[in-house]
């Protein structure tokens, strides 16, 4: 409930260019707390532990490609 007010609560602040970034934070504490408790990973074997760590690590390396790719392409508009 705690993670819902304060998803609401962000929603209607404005924090201009980091607005992105805040919404993202939040998600990704709910997210853990959900695998770790709901999904009971915290308390899982150590193999189910790597899995789910290897997991994540390979997610950031793929997102970082991602960005980097679309960092490297050119930004122009193109006319109607």
């Amino acid at each position: 409930m705690l993670g819902t007010g304060i998803t609401v609560w962000a929603a209607f602040q404005n924090f201009h260019q980091f607005n992105i970034v805040i919404a993202l934070v939040i998600a990704t504490i709910k997210a853990t707390l959900v695998v770790l408790y709901f999904m009971h990973a915290r308390y899982s074997s150590k193999r189910t532990q790597l899995v789910i760590v290897c997991s994540v690590f390979w997610l950031a390396i793929m997102l970082a490609l991602t960005l980097t790719d679309y960092d490297t392409r050119s930004h122009e508009t193109q006319p109607a």
